[in-house]
């Protein structure tokens, strides 16, 4: 027998492979997942030995019903419970909402409360930022006037030009005696040894997030944090989808030749306590502290704000029973009357969501969805292009924006209610990565966010259903091979 299986070793592990990928294949059909997500995985592992395992294995595993990323306890904090309820509104006090700013988007405020207790906060200071340049400028500053502690965490954070910028202010911020903690996505970030020894000699202290041996090869694998959260003294915030390195600032000393178009959102007043709560939940998982953590109180300050802006904030992951987001967006578009104005630089929409959108569409709702003409994924670029067609013949207007890269994640709907964060309109935010999106329910805020629409609307060229039926067989291909893996981008 061995000598059988020394001289047909290939056939051996061939046979291992698929004894591996049927025990495999049968606790996937019993996971109850997304049937497009299951048929997707079982087709790599019958059709690709071996890599098909590993595909399973980074994609097809679902974390949010196996239960590993186990942190609950942090949020029967003592502290935190305080603050939620006294943010927290009665739903009695809601209905008094029904007919001012709130209108039908009461479902998505109870929806949030009921999934992650996420208060609606109403008193709260919102300024959109456009592109990196305008986030950074107002960051600086708020660094420089920080008085008490400073909290990051970001899917990207290198040590170039701009990283390094913000790096020094953050080292003298913490040589002044403020108290730094960072998280950083092992994937996503690029920091050298040499500026971590810079900044443990500030005593700022940093996190690597679910940390990988080869980051360089692992771009799209595992679960990855991809928010982008800055936390000042906890009562200014900043949420969005510009994270910190040299493809965000659009100027010739760090620029790659490639323009950056992303929206940032600041936030001062009572919903940066949501953004510290959820910010405490990665740090608490990332330094494997015990339930018995104790969270200064200067975490949570007294905040008096006079300004009257409506603020959830919907944080979705892993971790969570619920795809936050994506059942917030879902609701949003199903209650939408007059419009939705989307622009996301990945469009690779669940079944959910892509049938909300087509029957908005059919029923009267003005749709325009805004990508980039060229991202910076070949697979995503072209799986997203696979929905066009059936976007367009419901009536949906799809735009290309060609100035450069469209990064920013926002969408608007019948001007009244807004959302600005780090989620994509695609699988890998709904299912996989931990996310985190401001929704606003603010006239103001809404139209001023529909207006950069407008103008971002001035670098597009509007995709036309009767040209783009026309393209040709060798780019359907590439659509229809690039869908099928959609699930798994």
């Amino acid at each position: 027998m061995l000598n059988w299986v020394l001289s047909n070793w290939f056939l051996s592990l061939l046979i291992i492979n698929y004894m591996v990928a049927l025990s495999a294949a049968f606790f996937l059909i019993r996971s109850n997942q997304n049937p497009r997500k299951t048929v997707s995985s079982l087709l790599f592992l019958v059709a690709l030995p071996f890599l098909g395992l590993g595909i399973y294995y980074f994609f097809g595993l679902e974390y949010r019903k196996s239960k590993i990323f186990k942190r609950k306890d942090l949020n029967a904090n003592e502290l935190i419970q305080n603050w939620n309820k006294r943010l927290h509104i009665s739903n009695d006090d809601l209905d008094k909402y029904e007919e001012t700013f709130l209108i039908d988007r009461l479902k998505m405020v109870k929806l949030l409360r009921h999934n992650q207790a996420a208060p609606l906060t109403l008193r709260n200071n919102l300024d959109i930022l456009i592109n990196g340049r305008s986030k950074f400028d107002r960051v600086f500053k708020d660094v420089k006037n920080a008085k008490n502690h400073i909290h990051l965490e970001y899917f990207i954070l290198s040590d170039d030009h701009i990283g390094t910028d913000v790096i020094n202010a953050l080292i003298d911020a913490a040589e002044r005696g403020i108290e730094v903690k960072i998280i950083y996505d092992s994937v996503g970030s690029s920091i050298s040894n040499a500026t971590k020894k810079r900044m443990t000699a500030a005593g700022i202290e940093y996190e690597a997030f679910m940390p990988v041996l080869f980051s360089k090869f692992t771009r799209k694998a595992n679960y990855r944090d991809h928010r982008k959260i800055f936390i000042i003294d906890g009562s200014i915030g900043y949420i969005g989808g510009v994270n910190i390195s040299d493809d965000y600032v659009n100027e010739p000393v760090n620029h790659n030749g490639q323009f950056w178009r992303d929206t940032h959102l600041r936030i001062e007043g009572h919903a940066v306590k949501s953004l510290q709560a959820q910010w405490l939940l990665n740090w608490y998982f990332v330094k494997r502290q015990d339930e018995n953590y104790e969270i200064p109180s200067s975490y949570f300050p007294e905040i008096d704000c006079p300004e009257n802006k409506a603020v959830q904030i919907a944080a979705s992951g892993p971790d969570t029973d619920w795809a936050n987001i994506m059942e917030a967006l879902f609701i949003a578009i199903n209650t939408a009357e007059k419009s939705i104005y989307i622009t996301t630089p990945y469009f690779i929409p669940n079944e959910a969501i892509l049938t909300s959108l087509k029957s908005a569409a059919r029923s009267g709702v003005e749709i325009h969805i805004m990508v980039p003409k060229k991202g910076d994924s070949w697979a995503a670029r072209y799986a997203s292009r696979s929905y066009f067609e059936g976007l367009l013949e419901s009536g949906i207007y799809v735009h290309w924006y060609h100035k450069g890269m469209l990064h920013a994640k926002t969408m608007v709907v019948d001007d009244m209610f807004c959302t600005i964060g780090t989620s994509n309109m695609d699988y890998r935010s709904f299912d996989i990565n931990f996310e985190i999106n401001a929704l606003i329910y603010d006239e103001e805020i809404s139209v001023e966010l529909n207006d950069q629409f407008q103008k971002d609307l001035e670098d597009c060229e509007e995709v036309l259903l009767d040209l783009w039926i026309k393209r040709d067989k060798v780019n359907k291909f590439k659509e229809s091979f690039c869908r099928l893996w959609a699930p798994l981008l």
